[in-house]
């Protein structure tokens, strides 16, 4: 999953933001998946500063991580990745995020994407997995590298 924010929210900076968000999007995980925080093991990059890509010019920098869940139990399907993601956006709307008002690739208070789950693939209107553009993204690959090498999972 990869976290990013260029506009302040409630809780702060993005920087503050992305570090208020982690103990609810973890919380958010084990209540989507029905387990508790000690079935699942997350692993977290550091934060990031990136320049903006795409969408309007003049944006601020952006603040960037990458969260690796490991645990989930069943396998993956259309209707739990879309229940996912509906929890995401609620949880961005939290933050203020008002996806109906913003600019496409503009500036966010928080921005949750699901960029895999295992090798499993979907194309839903809604959701593509793998990621699309992940692997074009620096601001998304160099954290997700980070939280690999963070990760006793990838190292094994």
């Amino acid at each position: 999953m990869a976290l990013g924010a260029n506009r302040p929210s409630a809780a702060g900076s993005p920087q503050q933001t992305l570090i208020a968000v982690r103990p609810q999007l973890e919380q958010l995980l084990c209540d989507w998946a029905q387990i508790s925080l000690s079935r699942i093991s997350c692993s977290w990059s550091p934060l990031l500063e990136t320049a903006p890509v795409g969408g309007p010019p003049g944006q601020p920098m952006y603040c960037n991580a990458v969260l690796l869940i490991r645990g989930v139990p069943g396998a993956p399907d259309a209707e739990a990745a879309l229940a996912l993601l509906d929890r995401l956006r609620a949880l961005e709307a939290q933050y203020g995020r008002d996806r109906d008002r913003e600019v496409r690739w503009g500036p966010r208070s928080l921005d949750l994407d699901l960029l895999f789950w295992g090798d499993w693939r979907l194309e839903h209107p809604r959701l593509v997995l793998p990621h699309p553009r992940l692997h074009l993204r620096s601001f998304v690959m160099e954290p997700l590298l980070a939280a690999m090498q963070r990760s006793t999972h990838w190292r094994s």
